[in-house]
């Protein structure tokens, strides 16, 4: 099976300031027990004890993007044994667009690129990048990585998506993989009506796939049945063969282990739906090839 979305990092050996800057609280909560450490050893070893054997790697934040994105290709080689690729930062926007795309695509594991348009309302007020949804060169990078044959991982908050399908529909060769389900943060009843109401938006997009991850950044005190309306939504809207799961972890382990994680998407996720979700959707999205002898689920 495939983990879609996961990080890791070497404090040592690649600067992440957001890992570097003591008592800051994040949208997901407080970072501290996780500002330390976390190598493939680590997560392999708790991905592996519940069937997983490959992973996509995802851009956190570095300082430096390319320095980060070399770093992963070096564990990546490192460790044949765990097959794994990666989602890299690049700013689409940026001058320069093209270098920066040579760059990281000489590293072998590249899959894809990924950009944050949204976090949560009150981080987003402050960093400003919702205004790529109005940039001319944004848009231009979205078109220029699809004929590259790369992806874009876009992550953003549920009041962005119908502005955002816009704009995909305008780079419809680009294939995209929406984290965290579209980080459905309001919770109420009211909430995740709204939720469902504009991931239709991006559902009703061929391109567009889903990441059934990070749910937990938004309710840290959450069942298996806080989950279960989310995750039957996604499968509902955009099918098993574009559901996919990851485990956003290390972040998500600030709230449940990767066992109990994990086990609760299995739970709800119906049995003839989890060979797609688990392995074959991630496969076929990020041309990382299933691993022999695994069973889903």
């Amino acid at each position: 099976m495939i983990d879609s979305h996961h990080h890791l990092w070497d404090l040592n050996a690649v600067s992440y300031p957001w890992l570097e800057a003591r008592g800051v609280e994040r949208f997901f909560g407080d970072p501290t027990p996780i500002q330390r450490n976390y190598l493939l050893a680590e997560f392999a070893g708790d991905a592996a004890r519940q069937g997983f054997g490959a992973s996509v790697h995802i851009q956190v934040g570095a300082a430096d993007p390319l320095a980060e994105a070399r770093w992963v290709q070096s564990v990546c080689d490192a460790n044949p044994d765990w097959p794994m690729v990666q989602v890299a930062f690049c700013d689409l926007a940026s001058a320069g667009l093209g270098k920066r795309l040579d760059d990281l695509q000489a590293l072998p594991s590249l899959r894809g690129v990924r950009q944050i348009i949204g976090r949560a309302p009150g981080e987003d007020a402050v960093t400003g990048t919702n205004d790529l949804l109005v940039s001319p060169e944004f848009l231009r990078g979205l078109r220029e990585i699809g004929t590259r044959g790369l992806s874009f991982d876009l992550q953003l908050i549920p009041e962005l998506m119908p502005a955002t399908a816009r704009l995909l529909a305008q780079a419809p060769e680009t294939k995209v993989a929406l984290c965290h389900a579209g980080s459905p943060h309001d919770r109420t009843p009211s909430g995740i009506s709204e939720w469902a109401q504009a991931l239709c938006t991006l559902s009703d997009l061929p391109q567009v796939t889903c990441k059934l991850s990070g749910l937990g950044m938004f309710q840290h005190e959450w069942t298996c049945e806080d989950f279960r309306p989310l995750v039957e939504t996604c499968l509902d809207q955009f099918g098993d063969t574009r559901c996919m799961f990851g485990s956003n972890f290390p972040v998500d382990s600030l709230y449940s282990d990767y066992s109990t994680l994990a086990g609760a998407f299995k739970e709800i996720v119906p049995k003839a739906s989890h060979r797609s979700v688990f392995n074959d959707t991630a496969s076929a999205f990020y041309g990382l090839m299933p691993v022999v002898g695994q069973a889903a689920g």
